[in-house]
């Protein structure tokens, strides 16, 4: 079963930045659809970006602009570059894997994902 483990998360003023990483131990997922998903306090989980096997972005309109997906050259780790970020933006954050199928094409934000990581809180403060 492949595992995702995120990090990066924590408290940051409004304006600041923070990038989070998902390591995978299964580097196979990354050619399928992966991403980040945040769920707020009281909110319904919701898609931030996603990116796939074809290196295709798809982002959330509220981040778009301010937030970045990408993967390292060894396709092992995700990351989420978070800039300029609001205090609208703060949530548990989640990596997300869907499976090994290569997938060229847009990942749909609302995509049923097979796999979670546990999660990594941002806070952000006005």
């Amino acid at each position: 079963q492949v595992q995702l483990v995120e990090s990066g998360g924590g408290s940051v003023q409004a304006g600041g930045s923070l990038r989070l990483s998902c390591a995978t131990s299964d580097s196979n997922y990354m050619r399928g659809c992966m991403g980040w998903f945040r769920q707020a306090p009281g909110k319904e989980r919701e898609g931030v970006a996603t990116i796939s096997g074809g290196a295709n972005k798809n982002y959330a309109g509220s981040v778009k602009d301010r937030f970045t997906i990408t993967r390292d050259t060894t396709k092992t780790t995700l990351f989420l570059q978070m800039n300029n970020l609001k205090p609208e933006d703060s949530a548990m954050y989640y990596c997300a894997a869907d499976s090994p199928s290569y997938v060229w094409g847009l990942c749909s934000l609302s995509r049923s994902m097979n796999v979670w990581g546990q999660g990594t809180l941002v806070t952000v403060s006005s």
